[in-house]
């Protein structure tokens, strides 16, 4: 029976004192889903209940995010890797399939890079971390004051504006649809200081005025140990397309699956296709391993 949406509910843990909450349902082999920043658990509310139908699925809040805690702290690529490491190991897991959605794509790289002890299968949904290119909104966010500027973006009145502007284009035709849709709910969190702090501390590390500042394509091709898998939807209004299909040549064993009706958020706007791809991708490769000698080689070239 495949588990309602509503069965989903956020559970909670606590890790070195601070609150993490998270969803997860199912049985199997076990896939942890990483969400992009600004967003929750709840970007992949079309697609858990069916993956929970053969797998143990796992998707958290990460720090800063949603109901989960939100210090004064490290809000790196690597200390949220570490982060999603401890939620498997406290949930009695030791390995898992890592699927990261834009900043969670990132998180994902880095989580394979730290521990690909613990990485079976890499799947990057519309990634961060593999290009310079990267919307207007995130990058003016890095900008000195932005921390005065952003509650004004995410007052009430803006946000309903630019929902009356979105729906006015899909009136005409023209697709503002989930990417918008999605950006406006994100900023809407952006109100609370807390959250507002996480968010711009978290963007720096990653994010400068002129673009992305971290870029992992020198270290794809350590993802030639792990059976890996790259979703981008055609129509990202956020990040190019163009950088899915570049880490796809340079690991010419990775798998590139690209969707032509979604945008940013291929779960939300084709979330059966997207179950379809990432179950068969789970079903016809078996989970990496690496031994230390390989990985030392790896290192080596």
């Amino acid at each position: 029976m495949i588990p309602r949406a509503a069965d989903l509910g956020l559970k909670e843990i606590s890790l070195h004192g601070h609150r993490v909450a998270y969803r997860s349902a199912g049985s199997g082999p076990v896939i942890m889903l990483a969400h992009g920043i600004t967003s929750t658990s709840g970007t992949w509310e079309r697609v858990l209940p069916a993956l929970a139908k053969r797998f143990t699925v796992i998707a958290p809040d990460l720090l800063g995010h949603g109901e989960s805690a939100k210090p004064r702290g490290d809000y790196s690529l690597g200390a949220y890797a570490s982060g999603l490491r401890d939620i498997l190991v406290a949930l009695g897991h030791d390995k898992a399939t890592f699927v990261g959605h834009s900043l969670g794509g990132g998180v994902a790289m880095q989580l394979a890079y730290q521990f690909p002890e613990r990485c079976e299968r890499l799947v990057l949904v519309s990634s961060g971390g593999l290009g310079r290119e990267l919307g207007f909104l995130l990058r003016a966010a890095t900008l000195p004051g932005s921390e005065w500027v952003i509650p004004l973006l995410a007052s009430r009145g803006l946000l309903g504006a630019g929902r009356a502007v979105g729906g006015a284009l899909a009136r005409v035709g023209l697709r503002a649809g989930t990417d918008m849709a999605q950006m406006a709910q994100g900023h809407a969190t952006l109100a609370d200081p807390e959250t507002r702090a996480a968010f711009v501390q978290t963007l720096r590390t990653i994010v400068e005025p002129s673009g992305q500042r971290v870029d992992a394509s020198d270290r794809l091709y350590l993802a030639e140990h792990v059976p890996f898998l790259i979703i981008w939807g055609e129509r990202d209004s956020m990040i190019p397309v163009a950088h899915g299909r570049a880490a796809h040549e340079l690991v010419p064993s990775s798998r590139l699956e690209i969707f032509p009706e979604a945008g940013h958020f291929p779960q939300l706007d084709e979330p059966q296709l997207f179950v379809d791809v990432l179950t068969d991708f789970m079903d016809s490769t078996e989970p990496g391993e690496i031994a230390p000698e390989r990985w030392r080689e790896l290192l080596r070239r």
